[in-house]
């Protein structure tokens, strides 16, 4: 440890405390009235002792500690170093056949002295300096902090020694226990029930809710409130970013959408997954997507061997370079630019890299966009690169190929939910073509919170433009989860799969868009007045609400409480030979009649075009024993 004027003083002052303490000892003993042959033998007994006590003090740490944040743990160790340091004496004495005379008290109170006088100064420059940066400050605002916890303790303290505006004036809990109780010199004022009360009694003008593990009903509870009182609502980061040291707890900010529709975070089998993926090679596809982009940054955290990156767009795959490069030093990492429905590029993949495990996030996803003018460009990559990129899975003996699909897949009104219900039957006629050793397993869920081209992005820029904020129909519904979660479920799924299945995932309660609107208005500190509503009507192929499974599916439970398993209808892999080869016709006559592909696409995943009476056309025919099966340029 380098030693700096600081420090110096302090050590200074410790010498100066030990010499006080040894002399005060004495004086104390004999009440005040210090014999002379006593006042000989506690200065003879000085030379040695303050060197002692002030080498243990040394070796101890005590001049590591800042005195301004002077806390449990540095009154510990001068406890510690003092309990020491008093052993030593007598040993000492003892050892080394000291004639001075040193009474046995004096072994007792020395210690004792010292102890509050070092531990005592240390507090009181603390308790000072708090109290001059307080002063210093200007005008402070009142606040409240709802929750009483841990999380509070450490908030009230991260305050204090921070040169904030805010005064804390009182806390509030639902804990009776605590009620009348002081923590850090704070009163606990009631219940959270009692947030009107307190807040006219106090003039509070904030509140900062000190609970990161707080239920999003509860944090809605709480904004409604404070809305209603006028009052500005604060939050602390979430438990994780605490414990991972990202944040500390007095790093306040808003309360943002995901504190309020976020859910319980997904409990993962992490050995299973560590067993599933450490020191093998995993490949994503459109990796620089938002659930692709979140399936990486989950795996990494399990050591793969190797993670290769597949994706088309290049800005997308050089971002994700760069973020890999920077927080996952050590990780193995391929970036490599391709399209999934290019076979040759594919396969050079596959088998340069030889992953054990493929998550094909990889799709055209935007429902309107992809409904008429991109109908095939849709059907192809997302129908198409599918068979491709699983098929050539298989024969590079990949152990688990796992493919993300959507709500949008059930009871489909649009080309996008459609093509991926045909993406799913392309895997299950894969599997049950039955060689090659690959588990397909296929994951639904529904709209992700901050996904790219997803409403909440847009609702956000709209806000900040002032509005108006545009909603389809006032009844639309969806379902929403974090992007996190979404990606977890996703590799738990790909543990559990052993083949075959369609994985649903527990998506909650649905959600009004309009509702949603309303709360990104209010959050962002507006009202409708300032950013209005504005219906524009359904779009091509949108529906009123989303479904999780079809109206002739039903689902199977499995060991997760978030995952069940759709019981789906089967097609063979002689029909998806079929329409592979009519997709490749399509791509030759460039699309061709949307219309005609659609009824083409409907009538192939057996289902009813939207706005028709029965289904149009049929399930293909399996070709008669000895047909070919699509070329492999299909």
């Amino acid at each position: 440890m380098k030693l700096n004027p600081r420090i110096a003083v302090v050590i200074v002052h410790d010498v100066a405390a030990t010499t006080l303490a040894w002399l005060g000892s004495y004086w104390l003993r004999f009440n005040m009235a210090l014999p002379g042959e006593y006042l000989s033998a506690a200065l003879a007994t000085l030379v040695w002792v303050v060197p002692l006590q002030s080498l243990v003090f040394w070796r101890f740490g005590l001049y590591r500690g800042l005195w301004r944040f002077a806390s449990l743990p540095d009154l510990k160790r001068i406890l510690l170093a003092v309990g020491v340091a008093a052993v030593l004496v007598p040993v000492c004495i003892i050892m080394f056949r000291v004639k001075a005379v040193v009474p046995r008290s004096i072994l007792l109170l020395d210690p004792l002295l010292l102890v509050l006088i070092m531990g005592g100064s240390r507090f009181l420059y603390r308790a000072w300096k708090d109290r001059s940066l307080g002063m210093t400050m200007g005008e402070s605002r009142p606040c409240l902090v709802l929750g009483a916890g841990a999380t509070a303790d450490h908030l009230l303290r991260d305050v204090s020694r921070s040169r904030s505006e805010i005064r804390v004036v009182g806390l509030l809990d639902d804990d009776p226990a605590l009620h009348g109780r002081l923590i850090q010199g704070v009163p606990v004022l009631g219940g959270l029930e009692e947030l009107a009360r307190v807040v006219g009694e106090r003039s509070v003008r904030e509140a900062i809710l000190a609970m990161p593990t707080a239920t999003p009903g509860l944090r809605k509870r709480m904004l409604d409130t404070c809305d209603t009182l006028g009052i500005h609502l604060l939050t602390v980061p979430s438990l994780e970013d605490i414990v991972q040291g990202k944040v500390s707890v007095a790093d306040l900010r808003p309360i943002e959408l995901d504190d309020l529709l976020g859910r319980a975070p997904v409990q993962l089998d992490d050995a299973g997954l560590s067993e599933l993926m450490a020191g093998r090679t995993v490949l994503v596809t459109g990796a620089g997507g938002s659930i692709g982009s979140e399936l990486c940054r989950q795996i990494a955290a399990f050591r793969p061997a190797r993670l290769v990156m597949f994706e088309l767009n290049e800005f997308a795959l050089y971002q994700m370079q760069q973020e890999f490069q920077s927080r996952f030093p050590e990780l193995d990492i391929a970036c490599l630019i391709g399209d999934v429905k290019d076979e040759t590029r594919v396969r050079q993949v596959l088998n340069e890299h030889a992953p054990a495990l493929v998550f094909h996030a990889a799709a055209y996803k935007h429902v309107p966009l992809m409904e008429d003018d991109n109908a095939f460009q849709c059907l192809a990559n997302n129908v198409l690169g599918t068979w491709v990129l699983a098929r050539e899975s298989r024969e590079a003996g990949v152990s688990r190929f796992v493919m993300v699909s959507t709500d949008k897949a059930v009871n489909p009104t649009n080309v996008m939910g459609a093509s991926k219900r045909a993406a799913e039957m392309v895997c299950q006629a894969l599997q049950a073509e039955g060689w090659g050793g690959t588990a397909f397993v296929s994951v639904r869920f529904g709209n992700v919170m901050g996904s790219s081209g997803s409403v909440i992005p847009k609702f956000r820029q709209q806000i900040e433009a002032g509005g108006p904020v545009t909603v389809t129909h006032p009844d639309i519904t969806r379902y929403f989860m974090t992007i996190p979660e979404a990606a977890q479920l996703v590799l738990q799924a790909g543990l559990m799969g052993r083949g075959g299945e369609i994985f649903v995932l527990d998506m909650g309660e649905p959600i009004r868009i309009v509702d949603l609107a309303r709360l990104m208005i209010r959050l962002a500190g507006k009202d409708e007045g300032d950013v209005p509503i504005r219906y524009t009507g359904l779009r091509p192929g949108e529906k009123l609400y989303e479904e999780l499974l079809a109206d002739s599916e039903n689902t199977l439970p499995t060991p997760h409480a978030k995952l069940r398993i759709a019981q789906a209808s089967q097609v063979s892999v002689e029909a998806v030979a079929s329409l592979l080869n009519t997709v490749a016709d399509l791509g030759k006559s460039g699309g061709g009649d949307v219309m005609a592909m659609k009824r083409q696409l409907w009538g192939w995943i057996g289902q009813t075009l939207p706005g028709q009476n029965e289904p149009l056309g049929e399930i293909p025919h399996a070709p008669e024993a000895g047909s070919a099966t699509p070329d492999r340029g299909a």
